[in-house]
């Protein structure tokens, strides 16, 4: 089956061709990398049958954050640490997201307004919750990024998954929301545009905001996880360490298109989309973080210095002890854990179904052999 780094392989040199200098250094390196995954760019290991003497090549990962056939283990490893950490009560769902008129700024400068949008979503909200007309208390916030839409279409927005409730300022009195309401939409949406577009002016003051940001409403999304938080934790975890299309979606990848596979919200089905092979890198690139920025941000009870704080309220609630997280454990619904590294070792061999494949010798990296050069 065709994959993300087959696009890469058969698009990418025309792509640095088409827009050489212009292409971000976050880019280029996904595409060098995606290129080399799982292929003798990178080396590998060869497995040896027991039984039969038949070998088996093994590659090794390129363990880019973009890569679609990555990080399985680290996924589920994240999974099963959040888990650990939720309060026994019933939990929100929130989704900032920017409008359109937007995008291009923040296309243009990633660093500052994504950050921007994390923290200023965080504020918003944390503030609000603070006032004893609605919560009155500390929230706990996990936030992560989204770029993108179905069809692979910028979009940047948010998602926070909060604890329906907040920590008094006593640090003792566990202060429970309502059942189907934590803090006004409304007065979230105008608390968080004024506080976005202020942080962006302090920031860009060379960049022009366009007018019509103020004269609509931003979208702000908030409701109870009626699924469930582990359902919204499952859903989050699926993009935690990888972007915004999996391989399972890449049909076919022929000498000058892309065909995926995307479900159409509104229809409530799936459709297929064909772009040119250049055009899928584009929009797949566009997706693709600077380095070193943090998709997944924690607030409140959930930021790491108030971990005491958090386990403390998790006893109070009556929540049973954490157990530490399994490295190896693999959500149902999560992409396995794909490297064949880890698997070959203790599977039997295809070509005998007798002997037991065992590591026989290391391969050097090949860099020479990538399809797009470092």
């Amino acid at each position: 089956m065709p994959g993300v780094a087959d696009a890469v392989r058969q698009f990418g040199p025309a792509y640095r061709a088409r827009y050489g200098a212009a292409i971000p250094a976050s880019h280029r390196r996904a595409l060098r990398d995606l290129a080399a995954c799982r292929t003798p760019a990178l080396g590998g290991q060869v497995h040896c049958c027991d039984a039969c003497g038949y070998e088996h090549y093994v590659y090794h990962s390129c363990r880019n954050r973009s890569c679609a056939q990555c990080h399985g283990a680290a996924t589920a490893t994240w999974l099963a640490a959040r888990e650990a950490e939720l309060l026994p009560v019933p939990y929100f769902h929130v989704v900032f997201t920017l409008p359109a008129a937007l995008r291009e700024i923040v296309r243009a400068h990633q660093r500052v307004c994504l950050a921007a949008l994390m923290t200023t979503a965080a504020e918003s909200l944390r503030a609000l919750a603070a006032d004893p007309h609605y919560v009155g208390g500390t929230l706990g916030i996990l936030a992560v990024l989204h770029t993108w839409t179905r069809a692979l279409v910028y979009h940047p927005h948010v998602h926070c998954l909060v604890p329906a409730g907040a920590l008094a300022a006593d640090g003792v009195t566990w202060r429970p929301a309502r059942a189907t309401f934590l803090v006004p939409v409304r007065a979230l949406s105008v608390r968080f545009r004024a506080r976005f577009l202020a942080r962006l002016r302090a920031r860009l003051p060379d960049v022009v905001i366009p007018p019509s940001v103020w004269q609509t409403p931003w979208v702000v999304y908030c409701k109870p996880t009626v699924q469930g938080s582990a359902c919204v934790l499952r859903y989050l975890a699926r993009y935690v360490h990888r972007v915004a299309i999996t391989d399972a979606r890449v049909l076919a990848v022929t000498p000058e298109q892309v065909t995926f596979s995307y479900k159409d919200a509104q229809a409530h089905t799936w459709r297929r989309m064909t772009l040119m092979g250049e055009e899928f890198l584009r929009r797949f690139l566009q997706h693709v973080l600077p380095s070193g920025f943090h998709k997944v941000r924690y607030y409140g009870l959930w930021a790491p210095a108030a971990q005491a704080t958090r386990r403390r309220v998790q006893a109070a609630l009556g929540a049973a002890p954490a157990r530490p997280p399994t490295p190896n454990a693999e959500p149902t619904d999560v992409p396995p854990v794909t490297a064949p590294e880890v698997r070959a070792a203790s599977r039997l061999c295809p070509q005998c179904a007798s002997g037991v494949l065992r590591l026989d010798r290391r391969l050097a990296p090949c860099r020479g052999l990538s399809a797009i050069p470092p």
